[in-house]
């Protein structure tokens, strides 16, 4: 007969506080209540983004680069809140009620925006074609402002605590509920493409056909029945302890290193403190010998407890182990670095593809396809890349090279590559495009949307790669502490990526622009050089390839038992490319 243990899970509790019995909480029934939430954020999140960008320049009657700007930075800023989702996850909610609270507030933030697009006096008049249009007002655009970093707020705390939240509902020592997990993570992915295909079809055209408000209300009360059937499952759920941030280990590494910043490192490595049992300490690496400097004991390191034993100071003296794991996330940064770019190609398929979409031809018989819904080949291109990876490819490289599947590395690689050619076809179809427009009086040019197809498919599949490619690097290759922080890091990529997009198109505006004309980002793109941004984005993502190339040599993984596993061909070396 089992014992009592064997149906608890030892690192979770239950509603209670008491330990969680497997019969009664937890498992596949459980994680899929939370999975409504994620759907409903993709739908919301990816419906607004890929859409706004043409409500800010027909109904707003902002400029396009400013119109770009408004996008870019709305969706910057969703990735980069993950981080502040993660962190009070972590020291301070947990995840249940992060998920809580931040499913209300992005609730909040959809209702606010169904009232902003509905009011007539929280917009400018309508205009016509070819009349002088009178742009939105100061108070109008607050409204619409609050809106949206209300969504973006939302977006973050859900983003950084779903997945982690979901894989507690699993004992990863019990083979079968392991096996669970696996299903529950394939299961995540697919709801997650499916609400981004539900956003870019049906919530777009909604928001062109039937009108912005009723899709906004919509999104409203599928988040409002989501948060009510996560809640349903409150007593069924399993929760973890908080363990706090690993940014506060980070920085007494950092500080107690400093303090010892002008001290010899000792011949031996031997002479380095180090407390975590054999089994879990991290081999020392020869790099970064500055955070070494951390683990030197010296007097006044240790205080005394009350019950008389001394303890080591953290922001004093850090252990071997401790100091390694920040130096395997030193070691990340120059692969993130070097991936913000691929970000910032994909922005330009939410802005400036889709103001390229309003003005061809989109019609299909009697049906008219929405700007915004031509984005439905860049999620197709990502499941189909997908596909064919794990029924094709994956099998050819097994029989092969006698590995399952590229490295990490190789993946990221392969998205880099393919996003440069999105890039680059995206350009020569906006010289054609042009040179369209220029001999063509007609607010639609006579010009084919589905020339825009190859751009959106090339990112896309580069999406399918360097995604994935990203988010097993970073978790694999990250301290087992600190797996939440690393996710947050990947994100970062995302928010940076929007970000640098913003700055360029500023800096591109304000250099290129005259006062008898509007450069390449004028504010009619068929006035304007759009091409040439195109090319410029070709151009730094060719040098930024070369930079990441280096950095993928150059990174060795960490080695140890609490290090993350390796991946298969985690190295990366010249015969890989």
């Amino acid at each position: 007969m089992e014992s009592k243990g064997s149906w608890t899970v030892a690192d979770a509790v239950d509603y209670s506080g008491r330990p969680a019995d497997k019969s009664k909480t937890g498992g596949w029934i459980t994680a899929a209540l939370i999975l409504g939430i994620e759907v409903v954020e993709r739908l919301s999140t990816m419906g607004i983004a890929v859409n706004l960008v043409t409500y800010l320049m027909e109904t707003m009657h902002l400029p396009s680069s400013t119109s770009a700007n408004i996008v870019t930075d709305f969706m910057g800023t969703s990735f980069l809140l993950c981080l502040l989702g993660g962190f009070l996850a972590d020291s301070f909610l947990g995840r249940f009620k992060t998920i809580a609270i931040f499913s209300t507030i992005q609730a909040l933030g959809t209702g606010a925006l169904a009232i902003a697009t509905k009011l007539p006096e929280l917009r400018p008049p309508t205009c016509h074609h070819g009349e002088a249009c009178i742009p939105a007002t100061t108070f109008q655009m607050t409204i619409l402002y609050i809106s949206l970093y209300l969504i973006a707020l939302g977006t973050g705390g859900l983003k950084s605590s779903i997945s982690g939240f979901g894989s507690d509902q699993f004992d990863e020592k019990d083979p079968k509920e392991k096996a669970q997990m696996a299903f529950f993570f394939n299961r995540f992915f697919f709801f997650i493409s499916m609400g981004t295909l539900m956003a870019v079809t049906v919530l777009v055209y909604m928001q062109d056909e039937v009108g912005r408000s009723w899709a906004y209300g919509i999104c409203t009360v599928s988040m409002a029945i989501a948060i009510g059937i996560f809640l349903f499952g409150t007593k069924s759920y399993r929760y973890k302890k908080s363990q706090g941030s690993p940014v506060v280990q980070i920085f007494q590494v950092i500080a107690a290193a400093f303090r010892k910043r002008k001290m010899e490192l000792p011949q031996s490595i031997v002479y380095l403190y180090e407390d975590n049992p054999e089994g879990l300490r991290i081999e020392h690496t020869d790099q970064f010998h500055l955070l070494d400097k951390a683990a030197i004991v010296t007097e006044g390191d240790f205080e005394q407890t009350l019950d008389g034993v001394a303890i080591p100071n953290p922001w004093k003296l850090s252990s071997v182990t401790k100091v390694e794991e920040v130096k395997m996330m030193v070691r990340l940064l120059p692969i993130w670095a070097t991936t913000i770019i691929f970000w910032t190609t994909y922005a330009q398929m939410i802005t400036f593809s889709v103001e390229q979409a309003s003005t061809m031809r989109r019609n299909i018989g009697n049906f008219k396809i929405p700007a915004g819904s031509l984005t439905v080949f860049f999620v197709a291109a990502i499941l189909i890349t997908l596909a064919v990876y794990d029924r094709a490819i994956m099998p050819f490289w097994k029989k092969w090279k006698g590995k399952p599947g590229f490295s990490s590395l190789q993946r990221i690689a392969i998205g880099l590559v393919l996003s440069t050619a999105g890039m680059a076809a995206a350009a020569l179809v906006e010289q054609k495009r042009l040179s369209v427009a220029k001999s063509s009086t007609q607010k639609t040019l006579p010009i084919s949307v589905f020339l825009l197809v190859p751009q959106f498919f090339l990112v896309g599949a580069g999406e399918a790669f360097i995604y994935t490619g990203q988010l097993d690097f970073f978790i694999t290759q990250s301290p087992k502490g600190m797996k939440t922080m690393s996710t947050g890091l990947f994100l970062t990529t995302l928010s940076l990526g929007f970000f640098v997009s913003s700055f360029l198109v500023s800096v591109i505006k304000k250099v290129t622009s005259t006062s008898t004309d509007g450069g390449w980002l004028a504010d009619n793109i068929n006035h304007g050089r759009l091409d040439y941004f195109y090319w410029l984005l070709v151009i730094l993502s060719g040098i930024n390839f070369g930079v990441y190339f280096i950095c993928a040599l150059w990174f060795k993984p960490t080695k140890g038992k609490d290090s993350a596993e390796k991946d298969n061909g985690k190295g990366f070396s010249a015969e890989d490319c």
